[in-house]
């Protein structure tokens, strides 16, 4: 049995693996010192770029254009990076099996991996309609979108299938992003999705109803208060149809399943304290288990900002707690000194001329200010969550970048609101203020 250590092994080749990397690299590494141990088989790349510029008819997303550090301005780490700076990329390798007590991690292959220090950085996978159990969840032609060969795959089906019926299950973040970009190919798109209103996480049925009815002014339709029960297949065993729960066939010739993902945590179960879905970390990411890290959507983390425990899935907080680690990993072998991690929940979305940004928590009483009419040539509308007389969140879409810095600072100071006419009044100039 083939074995190879290292001092630092990322367990994991998405987002939070290359910003960890380039943080190594910025803060002191010798060659030979640190590996990412990858089931794909590419250096690590910007995630949100499979769903939102991947699948473009034109001017598409591809590699090597979005590997990371790219998603936040920084310089892009090709291939060759890596191997420049002395870092090992095992990709294509799957671990199966992993010891942190003694400090071992063996692969599909039967390669033993050894490390001082292990940062998981596993990320989530998709939830599947057949765990479930959802008749003919397995037939082909119905996708799942988590990483590029699943993109891949979906961008061949669009050419095999061009122009027809699209069926988008799940009406999330993944939901609406792909929903617009079936359309954008052309595509008759009809999305389900058994929640009252889109993205009821975080929109408010205010915020919902404008994107519901700017997906409508697009040709989208929309099916709400119901679930996929099953698919038929043609004679090809491509799907053909989705049977609803409520009774309705849809025909589909493409089907797009986005109901959530799930931390991949199973290799670590029993091994490591969790909680809330994830790997229990300080506000350092280090697990219970010394000389073990857990980062990105594996980790569930203490929210400084709102004295909680919270697991977070998005590439904010990946890319950032990928530093985090990194630096508290430095300060320990004497490096500068590094305070507790203090995040503010950020989320954003853009689809078809849309774009919009939140931060903060979204809890309390809301107020919805701006132009919110699904048919205006350039709607600019948002909304602000007060809690115990404080914004503690703020909504905008279609906002500048200056306006964007202003919801985040009010979101971190929340300032006392008077009256929430005065916040409907002022709009964004309210942020603005401070």
């Amino acid at each position: 049995m083939a074995e190879k250590h290292f001092k630092y092994v990322i367990l994991g080749g998405g987002v939070a693996a290359g910003y960890a990397a380039r943080e190594f690299v910025k803060l002191g590494l010798k060659a030979g010192e640190l590996a990412i141990i990858s089931k794909e088989a590419v250096a690590p790349y910007e995630r949100p770029a499979l769903s939102k510029g991947y699948l473009f008819p034109e001017g598409a997303a591809r590699l090597p254009g979005f590997h990371v550090c790219v998603g936040s301005g920084g310089e892009r780490l090709l291939p060759e990076w890596y191997k420049e700076k002395g870092i090992e990329l095992i990709l294509s390798t799957e671990i199966v099996k992993v010891d942190l007590a003694s400090k071992i991690l063996i692969s599909a292959a039967k390669t033993t991996f050894t490390y001082e220090i292990l940062l998981i950085a596993t990320g989530s996978t998709v939830i599947r309609l057949s765990d479930f159990g959802v008749q003919g969840a397995d037939a082909k032609y119905i996708f799942y979108l988590r990483d590029l060969d699943d993109a891949d795959h979906l961008v061949e089906a669009i050419k095999v299938k061009e122009g027809g019926k699209a069926v988008i299950v799940g009406g999330g973040y993944i939901g609406l992003e792909l929903g617009a970009a079936m359309r954008i190919n052309d595509y008759d798109v009809t999305m389900v999705y058994p929640e009252p209103w889109c993205m009821p996480r975080l929109f408010t049925a205010g915020l919902a109803a404008f994107y519901e009815g700017y997906y409508a002014t697009k040709g989208i339709k929309i099916v709400k208060g119901t679930v996929a029960a099953g698919f038929d297949t043609d004679a090809n065993e491509d799907v053909c149809s989705v049977r609803l729960k409520d009774g309705r066939v849809l025909d589909a010739d493409i089907v797009i399943v986005g109901v959530g993902g799930r931390p991949l945590t199973a290799l670590f179960k029993g091994q490591v304290e969790e909680e809330r879905g994830g790997i229990k970390t300080d506000g350092f990411f280090r697990t219970s288990v010394p000389g073990v890290y857990a980062i990105g959507d594996v980790a569930t983390f203490p929210l400084k900002l709102y004295n909680e425990m919270r697991r977070v899935e998005h590439v904010d907080h990946a890319r950032k707690s990928a530093e985090q680690a990194v630096k508290h990993i430095k300060e320990t072998e004497g490096g500068e000194a590094v305070e507790e991690y203090d995040y503010l929940p950020y989320f954003y979305s853009r689809a078809f001329d849309l774009s919009w940004q939140f931060y903060g928590d979204n809890v309390g009483e809301t107020v919805l200010f701006g132009d919110n009419n699904p048919e205006s040539p350039k709607p600019k509308f948002g909304t602000y969550w007060i809690k115990d007389g404080k914004v503690v969140g703020a909504f905008l879409e279609g906002g500048t970048p200056e306006e964007n810095k202003a919801l985040a600072k009010i979101a971190r100071i929340q300032p006392p609101v008077e009256s929430t006419d005065l916040l409907i009044k002022d709009g964004i100039g309210f942020a603005c203020k401070f």
